[in-house]
């Protein structure tokens, strides 16, 4: 009964989405739209940077949502890998001078190692005991790099040089946000249809079973352990890339990027419109970062509201935003009666 539940969950979406000339179409139109929004909102440098920063902190986020939503586990240890991503790049590109594209691919196999060994830890661990043992993870990763001088030690590392890509004609060198946003929205787009994909797989279906129960898939012949470890090593690469594009953003990396802050905030991008939802991550961190960045109330002000959106959410409404729509939906529909 359970898998069958799973398999609907998956593949009734699935159905729904299946590649129309007017879905494509549909898709297009909203990718162009968020690509010319900066500029329709005025095309400033501060909304230029609002929506890079959008578009990053959405990827790292997709990395949590899909440990979170088809594992059924809290990773606090994903800081970990979005860090890995930056100091990887940061460190080759500064001191190696390595171009972005093969930092990139240093930074996804750095962050798969770290992963796999991660992954192999908590094969065994559930619930609270798997976000004990990934947080403990992040906390050893920032003693390393804030004790490392290899690593910039409390310093970091500075001085990342422009994200240049090859390009027709020559090479596209971002130097700017406004540059820099053509970039953050293909990496977005295309972490968009890989989610995509992953919800429709086999990998995805499968995981949404083992997490309702284990038990059962077992007893179907699922691998409920190499399943885990399958959807936790892929998530890990997905944060990198934020990690990645991050260093390139801000020109330079630092042990804040294993702090507290950024794993509430990609706790709460997932959590706050509703789990499972394609677009789900990407709402959230719009809406995060647009507090922090158009309307801030101050560092330490930030991140209590950040704290109290996360605490509120799970409080008053586990299933975030959709649930509280919903909600009122059934409301408004009982009161017609």
């Amino acid at each position: 009964m359970t898998a069958d539940v799973a398999t609907r969950e998956t593949s009734a979406p699935a159905a729904r989405r299946v590649p129309t000339p007017l879905r494509a179409l549909l898709w297009v139109v909203l990718v162009a739209a968020a690509y010319l929004l900066p500029a329709v909102l005025g095309g400033s440098d501060r909304i230029y940077a609002t929506v890079v920063l959008v578009a990053i902190f959405a990827i790292m986020s997709y990395g949590v949502d899909v440990v979170l939503s088809y594992l059924g586990e809290v990773s606090l240890g994903h800081t970990l890998f979005w860090a890995a991503g930056a100091y990887t790049t940061a460190i080759l590109a500064v001191r190696s001078g390595w171009s972005p594209i093969p930092a990139l691919l240093a930074s996804i196999v750095v962050t798969l190692l770290l992963a796999l060994l991660l992954g192999l830890a908590t094969l065994r661990t559930r619930e609270f005991v798997f976000s004990l043992v990934t947080y403990a993870a992040a906390i050893i990763g920032l003693t390393v790099v804030q004790n490392t001088q290899a690593l910039g030690g409390s310093d970091g590392v500075v001085g990342v040089p422009l994200l240049e890509l090859p390009a027709v004609g020559g090479t596209y060198v971002a130097r700017t946000n406004a540059e820099l946003w053509p970039i953050a929205l293909v990496c977005l787009v295309l972490v968009v249809l890989l989610v995509s994909r992953f919800r429709r797989s086999r990998l995805g279906t499968t995981a949404l079973m083992a997490q309702m129960n284990g038990e059962l898939s077992t007893a179907m012949g699922v691998d409920v352990r190499r399943t885990r470890m399958l959807v936790f090593v892929l998530s890990a690469p997905i944060t990198a890339l934020a990690g990645w594009l991050y260093a390139y953003q801000r020109s330079y990396v630092s042990p804040d990027l294993l702090s507290p802050t950024f794993l509430l905030f990609m706790l709460t991008a997932v959590i706050l419109p509703g789990r499972r939802l394609l677009l789900g991550p990407l709402v959230g961190a719009a809406l995060l970062t647009a507090q922090q960045q158009l309307f801030s109330l101050g560092g330490d002000a930030d991140k209590i509201v950040l704290g109290g959106v996360l605490a509120v959410v799970l409080l008053a409404s586990p299933t975030g935003l959709v649930g509280i729509w919903h909600a009122l939906v059934r409301r408004v529909r009982g009161s017609r009666r």
